[in-house]
């Protein structure tokens, strides 16, 4: 038996838990589309907080310390909404997957090219 795509898995998973939750993100409404994107934005950026104050930020404070492993937990905290996100816009794992690829391409075109102009269309075909 063949184990799953990781990547799928972590979607299967997500929408299992979103739904535990009470957030069905596969029959969203078109008009909570919008909300749900900023509550996952909003907690994003708590996490981001929260991933900040595991490390020594504070150059003028001395008893922090770096707290590796609560980063790491931080990460994945991120990567939760962020894949809820992505749900909530319908997409796939498989989708991420294509649109990384294409724009991480449009990102190598741009160190390439010196990236001396912002270019808006560059990124229109993703």
């Amino acid at each position: 038996m063949s184990q799953p795509d990781k990547f799928e898995e972590i979607f299967r998973l997500q929408a299992v838990l979103n739904k535990r939750i009470g957030v069905d993100l596969d029959n969203l409404p078109e008009a909570e589309k919008a909300k749900w994107v900023l509550n996952y934005t909003r907690a994003m950026s708590q996490e981001m907080a929260e991933l900040i104050d595991s490390v020594p930020w504070k150059w003028w404070a001395k008893y922090q310390k770096f707290d590796e492993q609560n980063a790491r937990v931080e990460v994945i905290d991120l990567f939760h909404f962020l894949v809820s996100i992505a749900q909530t816009l319908g997409m796939t794992a498989d989708d991420v997957f294509q649109a990384y690829l294409k724009k991480n391409e449009v990102n190598h075109q741009r160190q390439e090219s010196g990236y001396a102009k912002k270019d808006e269309n560059d990124s229109k075909h993703i």
